[in-house]
């Protein structure tokens, strides 16, 4: 599974700036992932955006006073160069639409349209496209709307709900309240292959009530048999029980809510775990052209985050173990470290 963060988006686009002509006056996002990219993309240019409904109708987003400049405050009849966005491309559906609604408003000016991720580095339907992202794939702003869902596995507590407090978390009239009353939070519009929660099974009615009343659809709901909360905090069987089931299913990915049980999911199953804590995917083969592209994209911003000298050389040792492997990484310092 190959998957993009909005943070991944940004990045493309700061990436592939040069690529876009540099007398942009105007940036379309098509409706509605395209808006998402439009923005960052107005926001890291201080070029003016709207959506494309609204540039058909002649509008355009006010700026802020930070932002403000005499280019910002012009109106939609005054801008000739028009960058039209779209999150993503793939069968062009989307795109020419895009393309058939400004040809038919009339409107005169210089268009390039462009999508930040697609199939190939050129589709016909677009000028531009930032990066290639084959399939399968999925996107941060779209994995609760995929059609693999149905193949999937998902928490519920941190994905589809908030977690519970420690206060909540009571195992007792508090957590009841708690399952009957949790604030939704990623809410899927596509029906979910299996629901794997550590919840235990004594819950199982009132976790099918709030399911039911948020309108979520699934084929199971996988819950922990244990007699009590301290039972299972005894066991720490959190990680291992969704990992067994996760590997004996026929799912394709596990959403999970914490980092750390990601990794152990990913490492006893031996199938990737999208954690929704980080939106990075864990790959059980570190070595995998998904993997490795993951850690390609994510050891710049690491390194901008560490502000000591040794710490960036370790941060760039373990990417280097990552990428190799414990053999390949120390056959590379020996030759490094060789006399001449």
């Amino acid at each position: 599974m190959h998957y993009r963060s909005i943070s991944d988006m940004n990045d493309a686009i700061v990436r592939n700036l040069h690529r876009l002509p540099r007398d942009i006056d105007l940036v379309v996002g098509v409706p509605r992932s395209g808006i998402l990219a439009a923005t960052l993309l107005s926001l890291t240019a201080n070029i003016p955006m709207t959506d494309l409904d609204s540039f058909l109708a002649g509008k355009i987003y006010a700026s802020g006073v930070t932002k403000r400049r005499a280019a910002l405050d012009r109106q939609a009849a005054e801008m000739r160069k028009v960058l039209v966005i779209d999150d993503s491309v793939s069968g062009g559906a989307a795109m020419r639409e895009a393309r058939s609604r400004v040809e038919a408003a009339g409107i005169k000016a210089d268009f390039t349209f462009a999508a930040v991720f697609g199939l190939l580095p050129q589709h016909e339907e677009t000028d531009i496209v930032l990066e290639v992202v084959p399939h399968p794939r999925m996107f941060q702003w779209n994995f609760m709307h995929h059609k693999f869902l149905a193949q999937c596995c998902v928490d519920i507590d941190g994905v589809l709900c908030l977690d519970p407090t420690e206060a909540e978390n009571d195992d007792g009239p508090a957590y009841e309240k708690f399952l009957g009353e949790a604030l939704p939070l990623f809410g899927p519009t596509r029906k979910i292959g299996w629901l794997v929660t550590s919840r235990l099974e004594k819950y199982r009615a009132l976790t099918e009530a709030w399911l039911a009343k948020h309108g979520i659809e699934y084929d199971k709901l996988i819950m922990l048999d244990l007699p009590s909360k301290a039972e299972r905090q005894r066991l720490g069987v959190h990680g291992s029980f969704k990992a067994d089931f996760y590997r004996k299913s026929d799912a394709i990915l596990f959403i999970e809510s914490e980092h750390q049980q990601a990794l152990k999911i990913a490492e006893l199953s031996g199938k990737p775990v999208l954690c929704v804590e980080t939106h990075l995917v864990t790959y059980p083969d570190t070595l995998s052209l998904p993997a490795l592209g993951q850690t390609a994209r994510n050891l710049p911003g690491r390194l901008r985050q560490i502000s000591s000298p040794d710490g960036r050389k370790t941060a760039i040792k373990t990417v280097a173990r990552t990428l190799l492997g414990e053999r390949g990484y120390e056959t590379l310092k020996s030759r490094v470290k060789r006399p001449a």
